[in-house]
């Protein structure tokens, strides 16, 4: 079926879609604010200082729109997905992405991503939301502000389930963290995968208690401490956990989050058969695609 009076493919086997580079905020934007809590992160990624490590495309089509951001970060590569599947197969067969990037997306676009990477670690997650005016605080013991100068204790307590982590101070600076000290000693913590006061969004993780400590509400002080300082300057606030984790969407619930949709969380590897083939793909797209303003690209599902 044609779309926007666009000449589509109408073949049941392989569609066709005009894929393009995006450099408008405004534009990027635009498109994200309608899921704006599926879109959380990405929209982070606007900020200053972080939108110069991304690139953004969409792909439009007879079965509607997608969009794909690859994003660099201090912690590794990263991959997020929206909107039509087949769409965002089109973007991947042209822009795989980084060798290997953390990926999230919905289950509908899990054999899309497939058809550039194998992934692994696969997860089905439980995005929570919060504002303002659901935010319910419950702290049972205080929590303290933590900064990039605690960076030591910080990396033991992540560390004290056997699994070394590699946080730099500047990833504690440039979030929002918030911890509780027993016996002057680091037990839980919650910070922030991603903060944009100008978008006023923020992704709440790195939710964290030392397994000698765990059952005790600490890493629910910690969370909602990190919570309400974000909703001073954020008018949403989101987090993702393991919906098998009772315990923590329990406590969640009771701080206000509010079940957002579910996400699948995995890391992608990007097959070398697909580094191979984006170029000549994107090159052949480009002419064929070149009257409509981006690579006319044909997938199949």
């Amino acid at each position: 079926m044609a779309e926007r009076g666009l000449p589509w493919a109408a073949s049941a086997e392989e569609r066709q879609y005009v894929v393009k580079a995006l450099r408008s905020r405004e534009a990027i934007r635009e498109l994200l604010q309608p899921q704006r809590e599926h879109a959380a992160y990405a929209l982070a990624q606007l900020e200053p200082g972080l939108y110069e490590r991304t690139r953004w495309f969409t792909a439009e089509g007879p079965g509607g729109r997608g969009l794909v951001t690859h994003s660099r970060g201090g912690l590794g590569d990263a991959t997020f997905v929206m909107g039509d599947p087949e769409a965002v197969a089109a973007i991947l067969a042209i822009e795989p992405g980084p060798a290997r990037s953390y990926l999230s997306c919905r289950r509908e676009h899990v054999d899309a991503v497939r058809t550039v990477s194998s992934l692994s670690n696969s997860q089905p997650m439980l995005r929570m939301a919060v504002t303002a005016a659901r935010f319910q605080p419950r702290e049972p013991v205080p929590a303290v502000r933590l900064l990039g100068i605690d960076i030591r204790r910080i990396n033991q307590l992540y560390g004290s389930d056997g699994n070394p982590t590699y946080y730099e101070s500047g990833h504690i600076d440039a979030g929002v963290y918030r911890g509780v000290v027993i016996g002057g000693r680091l037990v839980a913590i919650a910070g922030t995968h991603a903060v944009s006061p100008r978008e006023r969004v923020a992704v709440v993780g790195n939710v964290f208690t030392h397994p000698r400590h765990r059952g005790q509400g600490y890493a629910t002080a910690a969370t909602s401490a990190a919570t309400g300082a974000l909703l001073e300057t954020c008018d949403t606030v989101v987090l993702t956990v393991d919906p098998a984790n009772a315990p923590a969407v329990t406590a969640y619930r009771r701080l206000g989050y509010r079940d957002a949709g579910e996400m699948i969380e995995a890391t992608a590897t990007r097959r070398d058969s697909a580094a191979l083939l984006a170029l000549p793909r994107k090159l052949l797209g480009r002419i064929r695609g070149r009257e409509r303003g981006g690579a006319l690209v044909s997938v199949r599902l």
